[in-house]
C-alpha cells in the first residue's frame, strides 16, 4: 500500500509539475506575436498557392510558419523595391543637378550675350552719329 501511495504522489507531483511548465509556456511571450503582420484574409489573397492550402489552413502552427514566411519574403521584396527606388531618386536628384548647372551656364551665356549686343548697339549708335550720315532705321 505505501509503495502505490508513493507511486500516486510521484504522479501527481509530475502531473502539477507538467501542468505548470504547460501554464508557463502558454505565458510565454514569443517575439512572432510582436510582429506586425497581414490578417489572415490578406495573406489568403496574397500568398502563393502553396502557401495556402487547405491542409495548411487548418493547422493553425502551419498557417502561423507559412505566414511569417511570406512577411519575410514580402519585407525583403519591399525593401528591394525602396533600394531601387532610392537608388532612381538618387540619380534623377543626380540628373537634375546637371540639368540645373547647364541651365544656369546658359543663363550667363545669354546675359553676356545680351550685354555685349548693347555694347555693339551703342558703339553703332555712337558711329552712326559721328559719321553724320542718316540712320536708315530712323523716321524721315
Amino acid at each position: 500500500m505505501d509503495q502505490s501511495h508513493l507511486g500516486l504522489q510521484n504522479l501527481l507531483y509530475e502531473k502539477r509539475h507538467l501542468e505548470r511548465e504547460i501554464e508557463k509556456c502558454r505565458q510565454f511571450a514569443s517575439i512572432y506575436q510582436d510582429i506586425p503582420m497581414y490578417p489572415v484574409d490578406e495573406f489568403v489573397q496574397l500568398a502563393p498557392p502553396e502557401a495556402r492550402t487547405d491542409s495548411v489552413m487548418s493547422d493553425a502552427h502551419q498557417l502561423m510558419l507559412n505566414r511569417l514566411g511570406f512577411e519575410l519574403a514580402e519585407r525583403q521584396r519591399l525593401e528591394k523595391c525602396a533600394k531601387e527606388l532610392t537608388q532612381q531618386k538618387e540619380e534623377l536628384l543626380k540628373e537634375s543637378k546637371t540639368k540645373a548647372a547647364v541651365v544656369d551656364s546658359v543663363k550667363v551665356q545669354i546675359d553676356t550675350l545680351v550685354k555685349m549686343a548693347s555694347d555693339i548697339g551703342k558703339k553703332v549708335d555712337e558711329l552712326v552719329s559721328t559719321s553724320g550720315t542718316p540712320n536708315p532705321s530712323a523716321p524721315s
